[in-house]
């Protein structure tokens, strides 16, 4: 039989305190593609803003729109800043970070395009996010095409602190959608 200190069973408690049960998503993302590693903000931070990784449009060619997300962490003790980001397409370049001026990110909102039976898909061409506290939306930089869903529930409790994303590989000359759907993570 295992036996732990007082001390060390505190510890592995402390150590899960961080996450809290609350995973955020919505109904609304594409099927396509993989589902990459959960990637969490380092212990005591939260997301405070982010960025997206969009390709911008390609005239004739194969339009993906946004490739990827990334989590900008803060930890309010430390002072300490931090970037996480699950898979990530191959097309584009990271926009300007967006933050919330006070507050954490909470809950998000995604703007898909639906598929397009024999045109070019794109799944998800930008997202938004809302702050704690003060309610403030942040939009991303992406592109216009599609429709914008429902916003996700808010942390339970807590904040946004990671995520992992859903991306579709290269379709060797086939219509390429890259990030297709979201799943962010709640801490306390």
């Amino acid at each position: 039989m295992l036996r732990l200190s007082l001390s060390t069973t505190c510890l592995l408690l402390l150590s899960w305190v961080h996450v809290v049960p609350g995973q955020l998503s919505v109904s609304y993302g594409m099927p396509w593609g993989n589902w990459g590693s959960t990637e969490m903000c380092p212990v005591g931070s939260y997301a405070v803003g982010f960025s997206i990784k969009v390709e911008t449009f390609q005239g004739s060619g194969d339009d993906t729109a946004v490739n990827g997300i990334r989590l900008y962490c803060f930890d309010p003790s430390s002072k300490r800043r931090t970037t996480v980001e699950s898979a990530v397409g191959s097309w584009g370049d990271w926009t300007a970070v967006k933050s919330c001026a006070s507050g954490y990110l909470d809950s998000f909102m995604l703007r898909v395009e639906s598929f397009q039976i024999g045109d070019d898909d794109t799944s998800v061409n930008n997202i938004k996010f809302t702050c704690s506290g003060t309610g403030a939306q942040l939009v991303g930089d992406g592109m216009p095409w599609g429709e914008w869903g429902h916003w996700s529930r808010k942390c339970p409790k807590g904040v946004i602190c990671g995520l992992r994303t859903r991306v579709e590989d290269w379709q060797g000359g086939g219509d390429d959608t890259a990030l297709n759907d979201v799943q962010f993570f709640c801490c306390n």
